[in-house]
C-alpha cells in the first residue's frame, strides 16, 4: 500500500501546486519503468522534460479553452510584467483574452500617465478547467481573475519601478493604522485564508505606496476599465480603500475568509 500511497500523494501534491504536474509526473514514471532509469537524478531529468513539455503544450492548447498567458518574458520596453518566472513555471498565469487585453490596456495606460511605469501582474489561473481551484485564492478557478501589485516608494518619496516588498508580490501587508476600519476585528474563524504572516512582515523593506500612480489604477479600472472591459469588481482592504480616497462601488471588501488584500488588487471581469 505504502509502495503506491507516495507516488499518489506526488500527483495529488504537483497537481494541486501546477495542475498539469501530476500528468506529467506519471509520464515521467512510465517513461522510467519504459528505459529502465531507477536513480533519483535520471528521474528527475526525466520529470522535468516531461513537465517542460506538458507546460509548453498547455501553452498551445490553453487557447481552445477560452484561456491565453501572460508572457514572463518581458523586455526593456514592455509595461505589463509578470512578477516572477515562477508564476510562468507554476503555470499560474492564464487568464481570458479579454483579462488580457484589459491588463495590457491598463499598464499602456499607466505608461502614458507616467511615463516608464511597469506594471506589476501576480497570480492569475491555470490553463484549463473553469473549477479547478488556484490555491491558497478562493476565486482564481475560470481565468477572469488576475492580482496586480501595488506601486511602491521609499521613504524619500522616490518611485520604485517594477519593485514589489515581497519576492513573490504578497504577504507584505500594508497595516492598518489605529481607528481605521477593521471589518474582521474580533472573529475567529477557523476556517479561513486570512493569514497574517506576522513573522514574516519584519523581512520586507519599509517602503510605502506611492499613492498617485495607486489612484491613477483604480480610477482607470472604475472607468475605462467597467465601460471597455466590462470590469465586474475589485478586492481591497477597506482601510487602504479609505486612505486612497476610493467611493466607486465596483471597489469591495473580499469578506474575512479570503485572503488579506492589503499587500496586492484583485480584479475580475464579467
Amino acid at each position: 500500500m505504502l509502495r503506491f500511497a507516495f507516488p499518489l500523494l506526488i500527483v495529488v501534491i504537483l497537481t494541486l501546486l501546477t495542475q498539469i504536474g501530476g500528468i506529467a509526473y506519471l509520464l515521467a514514471l512510465a517513461a522510467a519503468r519504459a528505459i529502465g532509469a531507477r536513480r533519483f537524478p535520471a528521474k528527475l531529468a526525466l520529470f522535468l522534460l516531461c513537465y517542460a513539455g506538458a507546460t509548453f503544450a498547455a501553452g498551445l492548447a490553453a487557447p481552445m479553452f477560452g484561456r491565453v498567458p501572460l508572457s514572463c518574458l518581458s523586455g526593456t520596453g514592455d509595461h505589463l510584467v509578470v512578477r516572477s518566472p515562477i508564476y510562468c513555471a507554476l503555470n499560474r498565469n492564464y487568464v481570458t483574452p479579454g483579462m488580457r487585453d484589459l491588463a495590457q490596456a491598463l499598464a499602456t495606460h499607466m505608461d502614458q500617465e507616467f511615463p516608464g511605469t511597469v506594471t506589476v501582474a501576480l497570480d492569475a489561473n491555470f490553463p484549463f478547467m473553469n473549477g479547478f481551484p488556484l490555491l491558497p485564492h478562493l476565486s482564481h478557478a475560470d481565468g477572469r481573475k488576475l492580482d496586480f501589485a501595488y506601486y511602491y516608494q521609499d521613504a524619500d518619496g522616490n518611485f520604485l519601478n517594477g519593485v514589489t516588498r515581497s519576492p513573490i508580490g504578497y504577504f507584505a501587508f500594508e497595516e492598518p493604522a489605529p481607528g481605521d476600519e477593521l471589518p474582521c476585528a474580533g472573529r475567529s474563524d477557523w476556517l479561513t485564508t486570512r493569514w497574517d504572516f506576522d513573522a514574516l512582515q519584519p523581512l520586507f523593506p519599509a517602503y510605502g505606496l506611492e499613492k498617485q500612480r495607486m489612484s491613477a489604477m483604480i480610477a482607470w479600472l472604475t472607468t475605462e476599465g467597467v465601460t471597455r472591459f466590462h470590469l465586474e469588481k475589485i478586492f481591497i482592504e477597506p482601510h487602504l480603500k479609505n486612505a486612497l480616497g476610493i467611493t466607486d462601488t465596483h471597489v469591495r471588501f473580499q469578506g474575512c475568509r479570503a485572503a488579506r488584500h492589503d499587500d496586492h488588487i484583485h480584479i475580475q471581469v464579467e
